[in-house]
């Protein structure tokens, strides 16, 4: 899991930090699907008195990952064979 605690010297910097909750209506998604960003280390997370907070910079920017079966790739060739010309016919018994 990628996430990190705020240092007992200071050294964490809360001010990107933002809850799932609000990373959620950021990004118009649901929470579990945020929980599930930071699960897969999409999106880095850090802990906070119990409560997990992401990175604002890294919500807002965040781009999805295209969903579905990829296009097929075209090899330039063209079909010249016209689909669904062919006359069918029903057989009778």
């Amino acid at each position: 899991m990628n996430s990190s605690r705020v240092n007992s010297d200071g050294n964490g910097d809360l001010t990107d930090w933002i809850s799932q909750a609000e990373a959620a209506r950021i990004r118009g998604i649901s929470q579990e699907r945020i929980r599930q960003l930071v699960q897969s280390g999409r999106l880095q997370s850090m802990e906070v008195a119990g409560r997990k907070l992401v990175r604002r910079s890294e919500v807002e920017a965040f781009v999805a990952n295209p969903s579905g079966r990829p296009p097929k790739e075209t090899t330039g060739k063209t079909d010249t064979a016209k689909k669904g010309t062919a006359k069918r016919t029903r057989r009778t018994y």
